[in-house]
């Protein structure tokens, strides 16, 4: 038998980052009081019950979905759109439902058929997916600090992320005017990664498909939403683009020859968590309140916190190597990301996720308070 070149796809990939944190995981989980682990996004909160009863009665869903979803998932994802982005004009053509965005972000170079010499950029600072997804087409890769100042040559696909991950930077709706417009001008297609919006706290977080952004114009432009976080739907797997009915058409079709099909329960949760406001009001509060208790806690034990104006994440820092701050949070029990999985620009970082429960934060907020003064005996000093 023939050996398979699997390690001809694996070798064009990174290391798989969270292998690293192992040991530190070892450490945190022998406090004796338990592991808090703030080291990845993932929700801790039950499904809303609307949202688990409407999964519940399409339990029964013999039959293949569609891959483009059902009329209801469509007219629930643009009346969304219209309702809370301030989009116009959004009809069927405009959306696609997604198999979780993760899964798109990985494959959208290669379904939108680039290769070597095309070239896909993002932020300097960025979701470790955007990288994999333009290994996998074996395109191009390189990151950035101002979208505009990039060469457009071969440029064929450009992220941008905002709220960020990991660092919880919104961007301006000026500043996404302009990348729009350079975008346009240079036929560059714009995916915008979105799928922390909805949880913006020192800052409004504005989409690309608002109008004072685009111009009241969807051409050349996408956004990419989720509903992992607002709703607690991480385990459903449930995301969809919205934008350019030009680019998204052939990726249906695409999508349709790879049986990328969201599952029939699903699309009817979606349309139960898309119709309602209160559960994200509510989640939001959550977090709030997680958010609050944390910041303050690792303000006073000697860290800067920087960005963090929107997001699940606390971008912080001891100015010091990330290793170093996660030996010494993992010594308290506490297990966090390195900034280093996000790129050169976060070895000196930290990523603090907001998804524990209120018990576990206020577990890793008493053992930060055991040293309230930090390294060195220095006093926290204020965000920026």
């Amino acid at each position: 038998m023939s050996q398979i070149p699997v390690s001809a796809v694996t070798d064009r990939l990174p290391a798989f980052p969270w292998d690293k944190l192992e040991p530190y995981k070892e450490t945190a989980q022998a406090h004796p009081d338990g592991m808090v682990d703030l080291s990845v996004g993932t929700p801790v909160d039950p499904v809303p019950d609307l949202i688990q009863k409407a999964l519940i009665d399409a339990a029964d869903s013999p039959g293949y979905p569609t891959v483009w979803g059902t009329p209801a998932l469509r007219d629930a994802i643009t009346g969304w759109v219209e309702r809370r982005l301030g989009a116009r004009g959004v009809t069927h053509r405009h959306v696609l439902p997604i198999v979780g965005s993760k899964e798109l972000v990985a494959w959208l170079p290669t379904q939108l058929g680039l290769g070597p010499g095309d070239r896909v950029a993002y932020p300097r600072l960025a979701y470790p997916t955007y990288e994999v997804g333009a290994r996998l087409a074996r395109a191009d890769h390189e990151v950035y600090d101002e979208p505009t100042d990039l060469d457009p040559t071969n440029l064929k696909l450009l992220w941008l992320n905002s709220p960020s991950n990991p660092t919880g930077e919104v961007l301006s709706k000026e500043k996404l005017k302009r990348t729009v417009a350079w975008a346009r001008e240079h036929d560059v297609l714009l995916f915008s990664d979105e799928c922390y919006l909805e949880l913006g706290w020192e800052a409004d977080p504005v989409s690309v498909l608002h109008p004072d952004v685009n111009g009241g114009s969807y051409d050349g432009i996408v956004a990419v939403h989720s509903l992992s976080k607002r709703s607690n739907l991480a385990g459903y797997r449930a995301a969809f683009l919205a934008g350019d009915p030009v680019v998204l058409g052939p990726l249906l079709e695409i999508r349709k020859h790879g049986g990328m099909m969201t599952p029939a329960p699903t699309q009817a949760a979606v349309v139960a968590a898309l119709s309602d406001d209160t559960h994200v009001r509510e989640q939001r509060e959550r977090y709030a309140g997680r958010r609050t208790a944390l910041r303050d806690a690792l303000l006073a034990h000697g860290f800067r916190i920087e960005h963090s104006e929107a997001g699940l994440y606390l971008w912080a820092t001891r100015d010091e190597s990330c290793w170093t701050t996660v030996a010494h949070l993992a010594d308290h029990g506490i297990l966090v990301a390195p900034g280093d999985f996000y790129g050169k620009a976060g070895e000196n970082f930290v990523r603090v996720a907001l998804t524990a429960t209120d018990e576990r934060v206020a577990s890793a907020v008493k053992r930060l308070a055991s040293q309230c003064c930090g390294r060195e005996g220095l006093p926290g000093v204020a965000s920026r």
